[in-house]
């Protein structure tokens, strides 16, 4: 009855038509409301997923760098109550590469600098004064772990590298008052030695430049 109620009346049947058709698109907002949000959730997840993931490399990094500066490195020697004292003269150090004691009144430019003939001793301590790590080696050090060792100095403010042919190892590494004969370039404890020992709470005169000095 109503179908022919709808032949006999056009109107009817337009309204009809309008209906079903409003009705439709009512259907196909309502799915694309679903799939926004959705979508929305996903991306919101992921982004807290990739939130966390980035914050625990943060974290790992900080407690791996907070373990480095409070653990004692592996077979490193130690000294204390070294001299500060400015002189003009050569000096004759207890230990060889020195790390600490009287020195040059004015430093060895230690921002980053890789030097492939020996230095001077004076200089080169004033340099570990004020927070630098210093890389030694000998002719008989591996030339990648020279090489690897240098690109690692010309990465890192506050370290200088030279050759120091007398040392009783291939490679050794320096900062004041420390020092660690590594075997190689991946040795950990070149890492460690660099994360405690740049500008590390052994320094004298933290924050003292490491520009403006003697270079070569």
């Amino acid at each position: 009855m109503a179908s022919a109620d709808k032949q006999n009346n056009p109107a009817a049947a337009r309204r009809a038509k309008l209906e079903e058709a409003r009705r439709k698109e009512r259907a196909r907002e309502r799915r694309s409301r679903l799939l926004t949000i959705a979508a929305s959730v996903a991306v919101v997840a992921a982004l807290v997923a990739g939130g966390g993931y980035l914050m625990s490399a943060a974290d790992k990094k900080e407690k791996a760098e907070t373990e480095a500066k409070s653990s004692p490195v592996r077979g490193e020697r130690t000294w204390d109550k070294l001299s500060q004292n400015h002189v003009g003269t050569k000096v004759d150090y207890p230990m060889n590469p020195p790390v600490g004691g009287d020195h040059n009144p004015v430093w060895m430019n230690c921002d980053a600098d890789v030097y492939t003939e020996p230095i001077p001793n004076e200089n080169a301590v004033h340099s570990l004064e004020h927070g630098a790590v210093w890389v030694t080696y000998t002719k008989k050090a591996d030339p990648d772990d020279v090489k690897k060792l240098g690109d690692r100095v010309r990465a890192t403010p506050y370290s200088l590298m030279s050759p120091v042919e007398d040392q009783a190892a291939p490679l050794v590494l320096s900062a004041w008052g420390s020092q660690v004969t590594v075997t190689s370039a991946s040795d950990a404890r070149v890492e460690q030695f660099f994360t405690k020992y740049v500008q590390g709470p052994q320094t004298p005169e933290p924050g003292a430049a490491c520009t403006g000095g003697v270079a070569r």
